[in-house]
């Protein structure tokens, strides 16, 4: 893979913001008061990796015009150091847009984390191809990676095209193509047809592709063998055999990653991580994480993956980096992680703990 030289941003990506609502004291939803909120979006958190270690990184998306949500959200991603351009569309009264909210309960021990999206009204349902100079920002400024998410694909029609001409018009400039699955059967209820055509030309001019093996068999109708039963090895197994039919129906692509986890109880899992690059095969052996909030712990992988390969590093440290982000990001309140530096993250993946003076 080429990366794109004296590009403006390192990393770009189409994403829906809203904001999450967590109870303060790590109680579950119903019974908590006070609460936390953060600005929130799978898309940013991948890029808020890249962020705080000081590359470049832009969000396109769609926000309520003199919305104060909206202005926490544009504070918030400004304070991560994103880069935001935006398409203001009009409330349209009490019952018109909104940013969504995501109220979550992190869970704790035996009681499991539970997550409730309210996502009426969303005004990232309305990005469009129409709001964005998208030759201006791949051919004049330049981007060396945009990350695609099936999450921001599936939400309209709208976003669906939007992202389709995202992919068509990133590859037209020598941009390389992440595309995250995301499969969520409830996005896709009414439109597996559309749906299918758009992630299958996504999936086809991509360079990196991510997901478990249930995202390629729905989103791709690739079939794949049986898990043939619940533990890591299985899940690793039946991903390596997935992928082999997957380069089959989409040849492009050079780069195809999972996370794998088991969970003992909320706190603590077995964390992996699994890379094909080519013919060769990287695994970061699943060992026990302790969790604080697990959500946005995928999120991490693939953003400390991104990195890794913005940084040319070798593949297998882009496998040990993105595996350390992800479990960085699961010792966070926010469902983004926030290293202070690359040592931090090499330290997780090293196993130490230790003070730093």
């Amino acid at each position: 893979m080429q990366l794109k030289q004296n590009a403006r941003w390192d990393l770009l990506t189409a994403t829906s913001m809203g904001v999450r609502i967590t109870p303060q004291s790590g109680q579950p939803v119903q019974s908590e008061a006070l609460y936390h909120m953060q600005a929130t979006s799978a898309e940013s958190n991948v890029l808020s990796i890249s962020s705080y270690l000081g590359l470049k990184t832009k969000v396109l998306t769609s926000l309520v015009k003199g919305s104060p949500i909206a202005q926490f959200i544009r504070s918030d991603l400004a304070a991560r150091g994103v880069d935001v351009e935006a398409n203001e569309v009009e409330q349209g009264g009490p019952w018109g847009y909104r940013h969504q909210f995501n109220i979550a309960d992190s869970g704790y021990g035996s009681r499991g984390p539970r997550v409730h999206n309210d996502r009426a009204g969303e005004v990232g349902r309305t990005l469009s191809v129409e709001n964005f100079d998208l030759q201006r920002i791949f051919g004049q400024e330049g981007v060396r990676i945009v990350h695609i998410s099936g999450l921001i694909a599936a939400l309209s029609p709208d976003t669906a095209k939007f992202c389709l001409e995202l992919a068509r018009v990133a590859r037209q400039h020598g941009s390389l193509i992440s595309f995250d699955l995301n499969y969520r059967a409830s996005f896709w209820k009414d439109r597996n047809n559309e749906l299918r055509e758009v992630f299958t030309e996504i999936a086809s001019i991509s360079d990196i592709l991510v997901g478990n093996e249930e995202d390629f068999q729905l989103a791709l109708g690739v079939e794949g063998p049986p898990a043939g039963g619940t533990g890591l090895a299985d899940t690793l197994d039946a991903f390596k055999g997935l992928i082999g039919t997957v380069k089959e129906h989409f040849p492009h692509a050079k780069v195809y990653a999972t996370t794998l986890r088991e969970v003992i109880h909320t706190n603590s899992h077995l964390w992996g991580a699994v890379l094909s690059v080519g013919d060769d095969w990287y695994l970061a052996e699943p060992r026990e994480i302790h969790v604080l909030d697990r959500i946005g712990g995928g999120d991490g992988f693939v953003g400390g993956l991104l990195y890794g390969i913005l940084k040319a590093w070798d593949p297998e440290k882009w496998l040990h980096f993105g595996w350390a982000s992800g479990a960085l990001a699961t010792t966070f309140l926010t469902d983004y992680a926030q290293p202070a530096d690359e040592d931090q993250i090499w330290a997780i993946w090293n196993g130490n703990a230790r003070v730093q003076r």
